[in-house]
Formats: structure tokens, C-alpha cells, sequence
């Protein structure tokens, strides 16, 4: 089975077995580097930060992670912390860590760390302060998963952020890629979601997600589907075509029988029409 980009991977028996070997020894060694580096982290991002109204690191964890794993990284090439070369150890032995994005525990999206067996959260208080900064556990135990459709991100969407999601019937040239609207409480509407492991999500079984969300997802009042057309710059609005859900439809039906799902070109031509209708995500989708 294809992994997508930054989708929690089931854990092979190598990786268990390595997982075991290198990694659970050393657990409190390891989570007392991540605190270490974790600590570097809040220095450099953290000074004067705030975003929706709450400061740092409320709503960081992308950026957290990603740059807790960048000095892990530099930190590897001279390793002196137990943890540094337990991780150097197991990646040298065939191990795999990489940045994941999901759910946690059915509530909010997060950006997290999946080293070999463990879910490794270094930015585990982004949403609550109150929690600890690190979190590592056994991946299985975590209760992260992956996003698995438009119905799915649309309730995670609206209990974490507060959106209204509706099928995208307003552009129907972008429906295969980017079939949802979300509407926020204030604030403009806009297309959703604009993050590379949704669009790789969509074109994995050739927008048949994406057509399900269009057939069986709420439809967006006339209002809304103004609101998102006027973000539209006159080109692709041309190219969209009228709105209307049977259009949207349409669109998924025509890509899949003309292999858009694998055509890379096509996928760049129309991400690059991304930021015009996407407005202000939040940056907690990116984490």
C-alpha cells in the first residue's frame, strides 16, 4: 500500500523489531533530548508569537515539529546525547522517522514525529498549554490517525475550528482536488484544503472521495458560492464553468476517465490556482 505524504504509516515487524531494540531502552533519554531541543525551539519561535488572539505556542505545532526535527537532524551528524545516538543507531540499522499529520484522539488535526513504532509529539501542547510539551508513545496507543475522507476532515474541521463545510459547487474545475468549502464564523469563505497530503488523498482513488463529498455533502447556499466565486481571478473563473453540483460531478467523472489522477502537470496546473480560493486557513491544517 502507498504511504502519502505525512500519513501515519502501520508499523512493519522491522520496524517493531528496531523500534524494540534501539528506541524503547532509551525512552527517557530520548524524550529528555526532546526537551532539550524542544526548549531551543521555544527560544527561537516563541518571543513575541501569537496567533488567534493566544500566544505561543497555541496553534505552532507544524512549526514546532518542524523545526524541533531540523535541529534533531543537525544535532545527529556529532551525536553526544544518549537519545542522539540511539536515533542515529537506529537509523543507521534501517529505521524510518518522519514528520506525520493527522487526528489526535478524534479531536483537532496535529503535525507530529512517527519514529520507527512511536508516535513522538513535540508539540503536544499547542492546543492545550496545560499538557506536557513531549509526548511519546507507542503509535498504536496514540489514537493518531490518518484523515481518511472530505467527511471526515469536514468534522474535525468544524469541532476544532469552528467551520460550516460544504460541498464545493462553486468551482467545479477545482472539485476534484479541492471539493470542500468552509465557511468560518467571521471571515470569508474559502476552499479547503489546500495541503498536499489532502490533494494526494483526493487523486488516490481518482476523486472518488471527492465525488462522494460533492453527491452526499452539504450544498452551499447561493451566498456562499458567490462568495467563493468573487475569489476567483477572471481565468479560472472562465475555466470553472458555471456552479452547480451536477458540474462538480461532472468534473470528478471527466478527470477519472482521462487519467488526471496521474497526471502531474494537470495536478501543478491547478494547485497553482490554490491560493486565490483558499483564503486564510487556518495554519493549524498545516499542523
Amino acid at each position: 500500500m502507498v504511504v502519502l505524504f505525512q500519513q501515519p504509516a502501520a508499523v512493519q515487524r522491522p520496524e517493531a523489531a528496531l523500534t524494540a531494540r534501539f528506541l524503547r531502552p532509551v525512552l527517557p533519554a530520548l524524550e529528555a533530548l526532546l526537551l532539550e531541543v524542544r526548549a531551543e525551539t521555544d527560544l527561537a519561535l516563541g518571543e513575541g508569537a501569537a496567533r488567534y488572539g493566544k500566544p505561543y505556542p497555541i496553534g505552532y505545532c507544524a512549526e514546532i515539529t518542524h523545526d524541533v526535527l531540523a535541529r534533531l537532524g543537525a544535532r545527529l551528524r556529532q551525536p553526544r546525547h544518549a537519545g542522539e545516538r540511539a536515533l542515529k543507531a537506529f537509523i543507521h540499522a534501517g529505521g524510518d522517522g518522519r514528520c506525520v499529520w493527522g487526528v489526535l484522539r478524534g479531536q483537532y488535526f496535529q503535525t507530529a514525529l512517527q519514529i520507527g513504532g512511536l508516535y513522538i509529539d513535540v508539540a503536544n501542547d499547542t492546543v492545550d498549554v496545560r499538557k506536557p510539551k513531549v509526548e511519546i508513545l507507542p503509535i498504536q496507543e496514540s489514537g493518531f490517525e490518518a484523515i481518511r475522507d472530505a467527511a471526515h476532515f469536514a468534522g474535525i474541521a468544524e469541532a476544532y475550528w469552528g467551520l460550516r463545510v460544504y460541498a464545493n459547487h462553486a468551482v467545479p474545475s477545482l472539485a476534484p482536488l479541492l471539493p470542500m468549502i468552509g465557511v468560518p464564523v467571521s471571515g470569508p469563505a474559502h476552499l479547503q484544503s489546500n495541503t498536499q497530503y489532502m490533494v494526494e488523498l483526493f487523486r488516490q482513488d481518482a476523486f472518488a472521495r471527492s465525488q462522494a463529498w460533492l453527491t452526499e455533502g452539504p450544498a452551499p447556499s447561493t451566498d456562499v458560492i458567490e462568495a467563493v466565486r468573487s475569489l476567483c481571478p477572471a481565468p479560472l473563473l472562465a475555466a470553472a464553468g458555471p456552479p452547480g453540483r451536477e458540474a462538480a460531478i461532472q468534473a470528478c467523472q471527466s478527470a477519472r476517465a482521462t487519467g488526471r489522477a496521474s497526471d502531474q502537470a494537470w495536478r501543478d496546473a491547478l494547485v497553482a490556482d490554490f491560493p486565490a480560493v483558499c483564503g486564510s486557513i487556518p495554519v493549524r491544517e498545516r499542523g
